[in-house]
């Protein structure tokens, strides 16, 4: 974990569930920090600073235009 890097935070896993295929399918090594716990314990996401998407440092650049593309209005991977 020493060489990722926290590009993006969610508070729900609903708001990256598009995004994991789209990381997969680009071959990027990525963990999501606290998901399992926010499961869980859904009401805990303001203590623990929400879920951390973390990339390999690597894959930084190349995540963060994918991030910029699925947040874009004309994305057509956008959830509402």
């Amino acid at each position: 974990m020493i060489n990722f890097v926290t590009v993006a935070t969610f508070t729900y896993p609903y708001e990256y569930a598009i995004l994991r295929i789209v990381l997969d399918q680009k071959g990027i090594q990525y963990v999501f920090e606290n998901e399992l716990m926010l499961s869980v314990f859904p009401f805990y996401s303001n203590a623990l600073g929400g879920i951390s998407l973390k990339v390999h440092k690597n894959d930084v650049d190349i995540t963060k235009q994918i991030l910029e593309d699925f947040n874009s209005k004309q994305s057509h991977l956008r959830i509402v």
